[in-house]
C-alpha cells in the first residue's frame, strides 16, 4: 500500500498521535502524486466524495491527495490539491477538503482554531459559489488571523451534501479565481477519464 498513516491534526507520523488521539488516521502518499496512488486513494474512500476542479485548466496537475478513515473503505474526509499558474498570481495551489463535522482536516489546511467553520459563516452573504452537479454551493470567507503565515492563503467554506466543504487557495490573492462559479466534480466514479488527468509536481505544505 503506497498510502501511509499519520495524524489528522498535525504532521506526526505516529498513530494514534499523543496530542490528537481518538481520530481516524490521515492516509497520504509519501511520494509525488501518481495515477496509481490516486486510484488507491479512491478505493479507500469509495463511499465518500473526492472533489476536483473540473475540467482542469491546461498546465494544471493533481499534486496531492489524502483521506481520513480506516484505510480500507470507510472515510470521513478527503482532500485534493491541484496546482498551476494564473496570469495575476503566478504559482497557485487549490486545496479542496470535504469532511464530516468534527474531523479537523479542513481546519488543519486552513490554519483555523476551530474544527468546523460554522461560527464563521453565519448571518452574512456568501463570498463565492461553486457548482457540484446541479447544486450551487455557497461559500463564506473564513478568518485565518490566528494562524502563522495568516496572509499566505485565502479560505472559504460552506456545506455540500451534509458535509463541510473547505477551499484553501495560495496565495491569498488567488481567491479572485472564484469570481466565476467553479465546477467541482466528484471523481470517485469517473473511471477511465482519470487517465487523461496530469499528476505530479511539488506538493503543498499543510
Amino acid at each position: 500500500m503506497s498510502l501511509v498513516a499519520g495524524c489528522v491534526r498535525c504532521s506526526a507520523p505516529v498513530v494514534p498521535c499523543p496530542e490528537h488521539d481518538g481520530r481516524h488516521p490521515l492516509w497520504r502518499t509519501e511520494e509525488e502524486a501518481t495515477y496509481d496512488a490516486f486510484a488507491e486513494h479512491l478505493l479507500a474512500s469509495r463511499h465518500f466524495p473526492t472533489y476536483l476542479p473540473w475540467p482542469m485548466s491546461p498546465g494544471w496537475s493533481v499534486t496531492d491527495f489524502a483521506l481520513v478513515g480506516d484505510g480500507v473503505e470507510h472515510a470521513t474526509a478527503t482532500l485534493t490539491c491541484t496546482s498551476g499558474t494564473s496570469e495575476l498570481d503566478g504559482p497557485v495551489d487549490v486545496v479542496v477538503v470535504a469532511e464530516e463535522a468534527g474531523t479537523g482536516l479542513g481546519a488543519r489546511c486552513a490554519g483555523t482554531r476551530y474544527d468546523d467553520p460554522g461560527t464563521e459563516i453565519a448571518g452574512r452573504p456568501p463570498t463565492a459559489r461553486v457548482r457540484i452537479g446541479s447544486q450551487s454551493v455557497n461559500l463564506w470567507d473564513v478568518s485565518t488571523s490566528a494562524a502563522d503565515g495568516e496572509f499566505d492563503r485565502s479560505v472559504v467554506a460552506g456545506e455540500a451534501g451534509g458535509r463541510w466543504l473547505w477551499i484553501v487557495l495560495r496565495p491569498a490573492s488567488a481567491l479572485l479565481l472564484l469570481q466565476d462559479e467553479w465546477i467541482l466534480r466528484d471523481v470517485s466514479a469517473v473511471g477511465p477519464q482519470l487517465l487523461e488527468m496530469p499528476f505530479g509536481g511539488p506538493r503543498p505544505g499543510w
